[in-house]
């Protein structure tokens, strides 16, 4: 199949093609393989290809919805049996995967040929993918900029038409963060709808959860109806699922919307001139199509919401360090050192005061529920700013002195109770402080491509919806969709 063909359908349109018999899978396999030789050199997006698996899957009988269509899934809990899975780390490069982790098992079940892995930072931990393990990933429209993170190899491979989606998670923002840097369409699905197992009943104390980034809205509530397509007889409980297909909901054109718009940072940190104009962009089209829109922002202590986001975040990469210790033996060297210094801050966390911290939660799902009794979506920038420059965010050298030092005198931990560690919460999240209330809460948040810098890059806006509101997201989409539409113009790699 020629690339110009190829790159003009989405997962859905490549799957009828396969399902008429227009093209068989092992062409679209040699398609996506060739165009991913073109031009993962340039924005390296995938860190661990997988052609023999591919093409000996794509060569036998594949059935689904999805039967034939090119995949890739993120190195990072999305295991592939006989696989490994890095997690962008050096410590996990050779750890083997016993089986397939549940999205995983559904995609494959679906018909997807999964052909690679893609790139991360260590355990997903940072909103930029430049791993010491992979190396940095690019963004395809500004080879000079970020992709976003966590889910940074996957957005830059669907952005550079090598798949027209691609597998991803979500534990602070790491499906809509990419998307939004990446001009591609991101949902995280609320919590418990997607399973997490077989490995794990809840990812990030249920703050986390698989999905994908996709060109086109119709593809992910496709992929998602494949991810939903069946309870998980191993999960802590069982979410609500529509009685529709999410791909028939997103067909529907959605009532007339209450829409609540803030532009405010909710950690009080400044928000760009780009940010707040994608925003208008959307609150534009948004009047324009019949909806209500407002300003109006939940009732949340933003910065006590961060902090005691960051204290699960530290206290959950304190448990992946340890496990990866006790796995593969490896010594803190073999760690990356803002990964070490998180973990450190994360023990030092106890165990009444996590829960304490953790019970909050609560507090924030409940004043984000109130603030869904008047309004129908949440409309904020999904960045604070756009696409940051490869190695702006990076540690500075006197920084990574210091917490060297630190380690090495063994007081690292400390530092989570200073000042200090409230400032760097601050700085940390200043550049995305907007997509942790929905993974906190629990609730379906999607980035939507709607506006471009003047210097060409893509800057999406977020979109939060109620407790089982991802048919209502999806359908908004879709109208969005159609009206600006996103998906024609191409990077020029």
């Amino acid at each position: 199949m020629d690339y110009r063909d190829y790159a003009t359908y989405d997962a859905v349109g490549l799957a009828e093609l396969v399902a008429r018999g227009d093209v068989s899978p092992a062409e679209l396999l040699e398609t996506a393989l060739a165009r991913a030789e073109a031009v993962n050199g340039k924005i390296n997006a995938i860190v661990r290809p997988m052609q023999v698996v591919a093409r000996e899957r794509a060569a036998g009988p594949l059935s689904g919805p999805f039967a034939g269509v090119p995949f890739l899934i993120k190195d990072l809990m999305q295991d592939y049996a006989g696989r490994p899975t890095g997690r962008g780390s050096r410590a996990a490069q050779g750890l083997v995967a016993a089986r397939h982790s549940e999205p995983v098992k559904r995609w494959l079940d679906a018909g997807l040929v999964v052909f690679g892995q893609t790139n991360t930072p260590e355990f997903g931990i940072k909103s930029i993918t430049e791993p010491e393990a992979g190396g940095a990933t690019r963004n395809p429209w500004n080879l000079g900029h970020t992709p976003g993170g966590s889910s940074g190899g996957s957005a830059a491979a669907v952005a550079a038409g090598i798949v027209p989606a691609a597998g991803a998670n979500d534990g602070g923002g790491s499906i809509r963060i990419p998307a939004a840097c990446c001009g591609l369409f991101g949902l995280k699905p609320g919590r418990g709808l997607v399973p997490a197992g077989p490995a794990y009943g809840e990812l990030l104390a249920g703050a986390a959860t698989d999905g994908v980034v996709s060109r086109t809205v119709r593809d992910s509530a496709a992929l998602l109806d494949v991810l939903t397509a069946r309870p998980d007889p191993g999960a802590p409980f069982l979410a609500a699922r529509p009685d529709e297909p999410y791909a028939e909901l997103a067909r529907r054109t959605p009532p007339k919307l209450r829409v609540g718009v803030s532009t405010r940072s909710p950690i009080g940190t400044p928000v760009s001139r780009e940010a707040v104009e994608a925003v208008d962009t959307a609150v534009k089209l948004l009047v324009g199509l019949g909806h209500e829109v407002e300003e109006a922002e939940p009732h949340i202590d933003g910065l006590r919401m961060a902090d005691d986001f960051m204290a699960m975040y530290a206290a959950e990469n304190a448990a992946t360090l340890a496990e990866l210790k006790h796995r593969t033996g490896a010594d803190d060297e073999q760690f990356e050192l803002d990964t070490r210094l998180l973990a450190a801050a994360g023990r030092a966390i106890g165990a009444v005061e996590h829960t304490v911290r953790h019970t909050r939660w609560n507090t924030y799902t409940r004043q984000l529920a109130a603030f869904h009794e008047t309004y129908d979506i949440l409309l904020t920038p999904t960045l604070a700013r756009p696409p940051v420059r490869i190695g702006e965010l990076a540690t500075p050298w006197p920084t990574r002195q210091v917490g060297k030092a630190l380690l090495k005198a063994g007081l690292a931990g400390r530092f989570s109770r200073t000042k200090l560690w409230q400032r760097s919460v601050v700085q940390n999240l200043a550049p995305n402080p907007f997509t942790q209330l929905a993974n906190i809460t629990g609730r379906p948040a999607m980035s939507v491509p709607l506006y471009r810098t003047p210097e060409g890059l893509p800057l999406g806006v977020q979109f939060g919806g109620p407790l089982g509101g991802e048919g209502m997201l999806l359908a908004l989409a879709t109208q969005l969709e159609s009206a600006a539409p996103w998906g024609r113009e191409r990077p020029d790699l």
